[in-house]
Parts: C-alpha cells; structure tokens; sequence
C-alpha cells in the first residue's frame, strides 16, 4: 500500500466544462475498462480542461506531466537522490500515477523524445506494469490507474510523432473549436463577459483559423479568447485588449499581424468607452 497523500491531486471543485457532443460517455466507458485514452486537437481547444474535468466528475487523483524535448524516462519513472544519509529513491510522476491509481496525463507528448514515451508501453497493455530497472522493483500498476495523452496532429512531423507501437495502445478521441455559439457561451462564461463581446471574439477567430497553412501555423485558441475577454472585462479597450492576447502571440510577422489587425478593427470598431461593446 502506498502511503502518498492522495488528497493532493485529487480536483476539488468542478471545472467549467461545456460538452459539445457525447465525449463525457466516451470517456467514462473507457476509464471503465481502463482504456488508455490519446486526445487529439488543435492547441487551447479544451483537451486539458477536459481531463480535469473527467478526473473531477470520476473523483479520481489527476497527475498531469507537461511533456518536453529535454523530459527523459527518469523524470517519468524516478530516481536515485543524494541526501545527508546516501541515496534515496524518489518516484517520478508516472511511478505515483500508476502506485496510487490516479489518472496520469502527458500532456503534448509529442513533445518528449520517442525514447522517453516508450516507457508507458508496459502500462498501456495487459501488463499494466511498470519496471524500476534502476530499483530493480516491478510495479503493478492500482486498478483505478489510467494513462492519458494529448497532443496536436497540426504539428505533426516525422520527427515529432508518435510510434504506431505507441498510438495503437490507446483509444483515440478528436477534438476542435467548438461551434459558434458554444464557443461564445464558453468565452463569455470564462472571461466573465457579455455574450455579444464574446460572438465578436470568436468571429475574429474563425478569421485567422481560416488563414492556418496560409501564413500562420494555428489560428486562435479558445484559450487566447478568454484572455482578450478577461483584458476586456478589465475595461482594456477591445482593440487593444485584441492586439495583446490575439494577434501579437499569434505571429511575428508585420504583414499577418496588418491582417489579424484588420480583423479585430472589423467586429470592433475604435469606440471611446469600451463597455459600449455590448
């Protein structure tokens, strides 16, 4: 039995979380059988508030893992310290997840080296094992464990990519921008904003989400809306609370930033007092 405190990681208050078709089902019938679950969707569409949510709504700990280039299979697995009385075994996130059965997310794990992803192999199949080649301990993994991943098939390349070996262990679920009309229900609810404010964002957005591949890598996110909403809400000028979240985070380029610009000048003309947006 592990000792952590499971308290820790469990989420404590349910997060705001519109659904857009019947994913919260899906989920839960693969956490069910304990299916690891691959999460796929353009940058800020809402696969992590996701998992937090379902990690609410199941009560199960949430240990979430921001995957990088430099991440190596210690920082998942664990490691020997140093400390005054020699050395000391500190398990690494993945290592906690599996002990304690919590949901362990690698979030973009595209990002990690393929040497370092291949750790999970042995939890994502009927072994549901992890081995401590260093401690020389086999762990198996709590039943209520469960291995979740996300990343963004738009930067997919082949040299950032998943192993079939690796995507065949899991269930697969897409996501994307939300429509319309959610997708200003979820701005205006997050940033704290009047719906037609938030109508106008996401217009602005689907302009730039119809100029990826054609200038820019990604348009904007429905995270960076809720930031233009909440500058907004701060009584930040539209225009410039726009060109600071929207356009300036999206690109270095003088003539796309003319372009997003010309956008934002569209659905939100220069007006002297910036409540007088609704």
């Amino acid at each position: 039995m592990s000792d952590i405190d499971t308290s820790q990681f469990l989420i404590k208050t349910e997060p705001y979380y519109r659904p857009v078709g019947d994913e919260i089902d899906q989920y839960a019938a693969a956490y069910d059988v304990r299916m690891p679950v691959m999460l796929k969707g353009p940058t800020g569409c809402g696969k992590s508030r996701f998992v937090e949510y379902m990690a609410w709504k199941l009560q199960r700990p949430l240990i979430t893992v921001a995957c990088n280039e430099d991440m190596t299979a210690s920082d998942l697995i664990g490691r020997f310290l140093l400390d005054i009385n020699g050395t000391k075994w500190q398990d690494g996130p993945l290592t906690v997840a599996a002990r304690i059965g919590a949901i362990c997310y690698l979030d973009e794990v595209v990002e990690a080296r393929q040497d370092t992803t291949v750790v999970i192999h042995p939890l994502t199949d009927h072994r549901r094992q992890l081995p401590l080649e260093k401690k020389g301990e086999l762990v198996d993994a709590h039943p209520d464990f469960q291995v979740v991943i996300s990343y963004n098939p738009g930067y997919q390349s082949m040299m950032k990519d998943l192993k079939q070996s690796t995507k065949q262990r899991f269930g697969a679920m897409s996501f994307d921008y939300p429509s319309t009309g959610t997708e200003a229900e979820i701005v205006a609810h997050e940033a704290g904003i009047d719906l037609k404010t938030a109508e106008r964002l996401v217009q602005v957005a689907q302009r730039s989400r119809n100029l990826k591949g054609h200038g820019l890598d990604e348009g904007m996110s429905t995270r960076l809306l809720v930031y233009a909403g909440q500058l907004i809400a701060k009584n930040i000028a539209p225009q410039a609370a726009c060109q600071m979240a929207l356009v300036e985070p999206l690109t270095d380029d003088g003539d796309m930033r003319d372009t997003l610009q010309a956008a934002v000048t569209t659905f939100f003309p220069e007006v002297s007092d910036s409540s007088k947006v609704a």
